[in-house]
């Protein structure tokens, strides 16, 4: 393999890469600069799924789509980066699961309910397919991306980096463990900030970890002619 071919073949999995490292910023940014210009939008009650309701939803779906499409691409970068060893096969499908399930939130937009958007009654309100499935496909790209972390965590540790594996279990369990609350108890103001909590610590560590394999893939020049 010549020179050239060495150095595209390193810069696409980087650029696969990087759009793991941006999509947690650009879902978190969106997401948050909607919570607090929103009417009648409250971080306490409202998970941002509901976001995707009302007139300008649509601006929650968009990001729901791009989020999702940074994030496979993201899985491509992984398979090229861990390969080979541990967690080359499963955590880049688990990461690419979790990808599509955004897609499903996008499709599949939650039904309002707690009085969001603006003018939708107080209470859980109608339960429709779009809000089965919405929280269905949520549900199974949770769990699958909470998953992918503790396969992260197991090169991590074989590869002997006790550091990142273990901010990588954390991740998880917390994640996991904020999923499970809101599961548990939606509407509650504790469950509904700790799943915050627990979604702005998952993208910081996608981007983390993404920053990081992608520095880890072996450097080269481009020298043409080589």
């Amino acid at each position: 393999m010549t020179m050239t071919q060495l150095a595209r073949s390193s810069s696409r999995p980087r650029l696969l890469l990087a759009c793991g490292v941006l999509a947690g910023p650009m879902y978190v940014t969106v997401s948050l600069a909607q919570a607090f210009t929103r009417e009648g939008f409250d971080l306490a009650r409202h998970p941002w799924s509901y976001l995707a309701g009302g007139d300008v939803g649509w601006i929650q779906t968009l990001n729901f789509v791009l989020t999702a499409l940074a994030t496979l691409a993201a899985a491509a970068g992984l398979r090229r980066a861990l390969a080979p060893g541990r967690g080359a096969r499963w955590a880049p499908v688990l990461v690419g699961v979790f990808g599509a399930s955004l897609i499903g939130a996008a499709l599949f937009p939650a039904d309002p309910a707690m009085g969001f958007p603006a003018g939708t009654p107080e209470g859980p309100g109608t339960v429709t397919l779009s809000g089965i499935l919405h929280m269905a496909v949520g549900g199974v790209g949770f769990l699958c991306v909470s998953a992918a972390c503790y396969v992260i965590a197991s090169r991590y540790a074989r590869d002997g980096r006790q550091g990142w594996a273990w901010y990588s279990r954390i991740t998880g369990t917390l994640f996991l463990g904020s999923f499970a609350g809101i599961a548990g108890g939606g509407g509650i103001a504790w469950a509904n900030l700790l799943f915050v909590a627990g979604i702005v610590a998952l993208w910081c560590w996608m981007s983390l970890v993404s920053l990081d394999l992608s520095r880890s893939l072996p450097a080269t020049i481009i020298t043409e002619g080589h």
